[in-house]
């Protein structure tokens, strides 16, 4: 008797199992958004709104760079759910006048680190024009190391070239935020706070 009652458990376990693999296949936008979520979607709107940049952009980044957790601390030192080191993220507060943020408040409040970050890249993009490509490479590898590569002919600075970026880390990087802003423009084609 405890035997049937074991194989009876089992087959119902199986068939849930199975009817939830069915449903996530069914639902599989749900799945898609459960798998690429986008947090602090007010934020994140707001800042990209007020820098004049796609929300898309700003939540890539953000999904490359800690993956929506504002405690990360990279390995060089970097800060925040937007991961500024410490010294750009000063220089980003004096010069964008930010009286209320500190350095501290942009590792410790997400919302501050957006913020920063945001202002960051609306500050890349105005000296790339506009480039998302450029402007992602130069919030990985900085504006100088990006313009050199210009200026002597290493990159063109086109998102079919990325492969002749010479720092693996930036190449990798530019790629994995281009394939994060795809599927966010994918998933959420009116980024909007909800």
């Amino acid at each position: 008797m405890k035997k049937k009652k074991r194989r009876l458990r089992k087959r119902v376990f199986l068939i849930l199992v199975l009817g939830l693999l069915a449903l996530l296949f069914v639902r599989s936008e749900w799945m898609s958004h459960w798998l690429y979520p986008v947090h602090y979607r007010e934020a994140i709107v707001s800042s990209a709104d007020t820098y004049e940049l796609d929300p898309h952009l700003v939540a890539a980044i953000i999904r490359v760079e800690t993956n929506y957790k504002p405690e990360a601390v990279s390995r060089k030192g970097a800060v925040g759910i937007m991961q500024l080191m410490p010294d750009t993220a000063n220089w980003a507060i004096k010069k964008g006048g930010f009286e209320d943020i500190t350095a501290e408040s942009v590792a410790k409040r997400p919302e501050a680190g957006i913020e920063i970050g945001s202002w960051y890249l609306g500050e890349l993009n105005d000296q790339f024009e506009g480039s998302m490509v450029k402007v992602i490479a130069a919030y990985n590898a900085g504006p100088t190391t990006v313009n050199r590569w210009l200026s002597d002919g290493t990159w063109d600075g086109e998102i079919g070239t990325v492969d002749q970026i010479p720092y693996g880390e930036t190449r990798h990087y530019v790629q994995r935020v281009i394939y994060y802003y795809n599927k966010y423009e994918e998933l959420y084609p009116d980024f909007r706070v909800e």
